[in-house]
């Protein structure tokens, strides 16, 4: 069986997921992979870290006593994210630590959002870049949305205070762990008197210094929830039209430029249409135009995140049931959503090179950098049986595969994956050759600082023989 190097790279516009915050619980890569059918580029997690605060690690809403008025998501001692366990204080053993390794596994990368208390000493900063510095080309988004006021680092600090410790964060990180890019999330598609996005003279030096340039948009969003409903004349949620929202996009982009000089990639750190606002179908549709046209309309774009993959609300791909929260009732958005996925515009780049030797190095640089392997199959027909074993050595790789349009994940100590779910939905009309790919990402989700001077943004991993394929046209017994 033959097989070739195979590079895989960036989509012209990548799809992040968020998986968790304060309106959800963490949701396992297995179960989203088998839902969606493909990995992002991305996962975002939501965390705090106010370590300075009576009750701190304690989450914020668990703080409060019977009488207290919450009348409003941010009005607790502090963000209501999970509580970051790292630092001086704390360990790698627990989260996001654990979420973060599970998502590098299934071949993502991370997105990190911290909110923290601008008074955390520099020794404190440095030990948090130290935990995170295992954990590859990860992107970590510091005291998003600063250019509001409902977080506790607004309510405590001025807009200067709050841009001043984002250069702070981002130099320290720099300094301990240069490989993690960091995200400054300010962006306003309003325009001042000035023809400014809002506090941007106070953040001039964060845009000049940070590796990406972000903004949150909803088009529809209820921010009262869960303390008030959405109804006609309601004063807690709005809506605004895609072209608006395009239009924006394209704007904010204008001023980073402007004041940052260098280009650098602009994303959408948290994207939906809240359902409470426009219901389920039109949510669907909403989203689906949006998708469809981004691509062209804001060029500008290199990335963008929905906001979430299972959500309390009506901000997830599902709704979590309230009868048992580890279930997910789906909404037509993610019917919607996998087609948005299958994009061009979308799906990461892959530039298969020369004929591979065995033993073959993989390389995982990240989900926009890194070489694997191209095999290519020869199908007479769509198959009724179609599996990959794996032996020897190879059974202990941790390995993402992709045939047919959709990707599988095979843990280490795993010898045979199914692939037949390639072609339940986009079954073969006849002779065609199909190529399965294969990559390895960390199977302990951390890279290994024993594997060399790049070990930082790279993990290596061998693969002995390629898989052996079992395909089969027909049942084992077929009734007459």
């Amino acid at each position: 069986m033959d097989a070739y190097c195979l590079c895989m790279g960036p989509a012209k516009c990548a799809l992040d997921l968020g998986d968790g915050s304060e309106r959800g619980e963490y949701v396992d890569q297995d179960y989203i992979l088998h839902t969606l059918g493909r990995p992002h580029r991305a996962i975002n997690l939501m965390y705090c870290y106010y370590p300075l605060d009576k009750g701190w690690p304690t989450r914020a809403s668990a703080l409060i006593n019977p009488g207290d008025k919450v009348g409003f998501a941010w009005d607790y001692a502090y963000d209501d994210y999970f509580p970051y366990q790292g630092g001086i204080e704390g360990n790698t053993l627990g989260e996001p630590f654990k979420s973060m390794i599970d998502v590098r596994r299934h071949g993502q990368d991370v997105i990190l959002t911290l909110t923290v208390d601008c008074a955390v000493s520099d020794e404190q900063l440095v030990k948090i870049a130290e935990d995170l510095r295992p954990f590859g080309r990860l992107m970590l988004r510091i005291n998003h949305e600063a250019t509001g006021n409902w977080f506790a680092f607004n309510k405590r600090y001025t807009y200067q205070q709050v841009a001043d410790f984002y250069v702070r964060f981002h130099t320290i990180i720099k300094q301990h762990a240069p490989h993690i890019r960091t995200i400054l999330c300010i962006g306003d598609d309003h325009p001042d008197e000035n023809g400014k996005m809002k506090y941007e003279d106070e953040f001039a030096e964060a845009i000049r210094v940070t590796d990406i340039w972000s903004t949150d948009t909803y088009v529809a969003l209820h921010w009262g929830w869960p303390f008030d409903i959405a109804e006609p004349g309601g004063k807690s949620h709005k809506r605004t039209g895609n072209s608006e929202t395009l239009k924006g996009f394209n704007f904010e982009y204008g001023r980073f430029m402007q004041r940052g000089g260098n280009t650098r990639p602009f994303v959408i750190s948290e994207f939906n249409a809240d359902g409470d606002v426009t219901g389920p179908y039109e949510q669907a549709e909403q989203l689906s135009d949006f998708y469809r046209r981004l691509p062209a309309e804001a060029s500008c774009v290199t990335g963008v995140t929905f906001y979430q993959f299972r959500d309390r609300g009506r901000l997830g791909l599902e709704i979590q049931d309230p009868n048992n929260p580890g279930i997910g009732c789906a909404q037509p958005i993610l019917e919607e959503y996998k087609k948005i996925m299958a994009m061009e515009s979308y799906l990461p780049s892959m530039t298969q090179g020369e004929k591979a030797n065995f033993p073959a190095q993989l390389r995982w640089g990240g989900s926009e950098d890194s070489d694997g392997l191209a095999v290519p199959l020869r199908f007479e027909q769509n198959p009724v049986f179609c599996e990959a074993a794996f032996t020897g050595e190879d059974v202990n790789l941790n390995l993402m595969m992709e045939l047919n349009g959709r990707w599988f994940y095979k843990k280490p100590g795993v010898k045979t994956i199914d692939l037949g779910p390639a072609f339940f939905h986009n079954k073969l009309q006849g002779k065609q050759e199909i190529t399965l790919r294969l990559f390895a990402p960390p199977p302990e989700g951390v890279n290994d600082l024993a594997q060399g001077p790049d070990w930082e943004i790279n993990y290596y991993a061998k693969l002995y023989n390629p898989p052996e394929l079992r395909i089969r046209y027909a049942p084992a017994i077929i009734l007459r």
